[in-house]
């Protein structure tokens, strides 16, 4: 069994590192800010200090309105997908695996593209990409425990079968409804800009359940990469256990979609680069992934909003540029049983 834990320094550099994306991200954008006034009108919001910022009243907005809770959304995305990454891969005894496996991305995409052509609006989008996130991982999750074989590799199959048909089902009404393919494309792509504190405040409790949970299960997950029988001999029940993890980052992923869109290979990326930088023990992966998928995300809308500016480049695009190449990196490692 591993006993790595978080050293001290790497708490401190994820820390310093959050710190200063989450800065980068509310002090650059196309709107000129002076930074000592942005530091200060910061520093005026915060509860119980009053400083005069200088900012002007539209200053203050794109700040306080638009950037701040974009740059708070990044953070809970990419910690909460990274998070459900580094869990699945311990769950599944797979590096490979990641959040959106048993079906999540692709009951968000059926459910935002029903309520789009539903309503032509965005009013049901995120309720329904939830609610289809939610019910794909419970149809997955029936299908991959019924029969004999109860594997991690037999669930894994049934996520890939109930994708394949929800995207099916998605093609056929964007197919029936060619109106709506400009919205649901940029929900597919995913988009951060959209959001204010509302997402925020929708997010933020799920992120929290699925963060407690796992964060709470990762000693385990080091008992449960050596096998069930030295788990069971420990007392555990991997079976009983395997299922709470898998809920618990299957709604941490519903919650992220839900609000984000289909943002891709955060949670590949990120527990791997954790794994080559502070070691493979899931005491370290686990923590170090929520806050290293802050960081990633926030850098990644950074990129997004600013290399076609004033226009935004979608943030799954930029995910997908990093995360493709990575992906193909990974896949020949493994197969060389790294």
């Amino acid at each position: 069994m591993m006993t790595a834990r978080v050293s001290p320094f790497a708490w401190l550099l994820a820390g310093c590192l959050l710190l200063v994306a989450a800065l980068a991200g509310l002090l650059i954008g196309p709107a000129g800010i002076d930074i000592g006034a942005a530091l200060r009108g910061l520093v005026d919001a915060l509860p119980g200090l009053t400083v005069t910022s200088g900012l002007t009243g539209q200053e203050s907005a794109i700040l306080l309105s638009i950037r701040a809770p974009r740059v708070v959304l990044g953070a809970l995305v990419g910690g909460t997908l990274a998070l459900c990454g580094g869990a699945y891969q311990g769950v599944f005894r797979n590096v490979m695996a990641d959040p959106y496996l048993l079906g999540a991305a692709a009951g968000a995409g059926v459910g935002a593209t029903a309520a789009i052509v539903a309503t032509e609006g965005r009013g049901w989008v995120t309720p329904a990409a939830f609610l289809g996130a939610i019910l794909a991982v419970y149809i997955t999750y029936l299908v991959g425990r019924r029969g004999h074989d109860r594997s991690p590799a037999t669930l894994l199959l049934a996520g890939i079968a109930v994708t394949a048909f929800l995207t099916a089902i998605q093609t056929f009404i964007l197919q029936r409804n060619y109106g709506s393919l400009e919205e649901v494309y940029s929900f597919i792509l995913g988009q951060l800009g959209t959001g204010g504190w509302g997402e925020v405040r929708l997010l933020a409790p799920y992120a929290l359940i699925a963060a407690v949970v796992i964060i709470a299960h990762r000693r385990v997950l080091d008992v449960l990469t050596v096998g069930d029988e030295e788990a069971s001999s420990l007392g555990l029940e991997p079976e009983r256990i395997r299922r709470r993890l898998v809920v618990a980052a299957s709604l941490g992923t519903a919650a992220a979609v839900s609000v984000s869109g289909l943002i891709g290979f955060v949670g590949l990326i990120v527990p791997h680069v954790i794994r080559l930088v502070a070691g493979s023990s899931y005491r370290v992966v686990i923590p170090l992934s929520m806050m290293g998928g802050a960081v990633f995300m926030i850098g990644a809308d950074l990129i997004g909003r600013s290399v076609l500016s004033p226009a935004e480049l979608p943030i799954g695009v930029v995910t997908a540029f990093f995360g493709a190449p990575f992906f193909l990196v990974v896949l020949r490692q493994s197969r060389r049983g790294l």
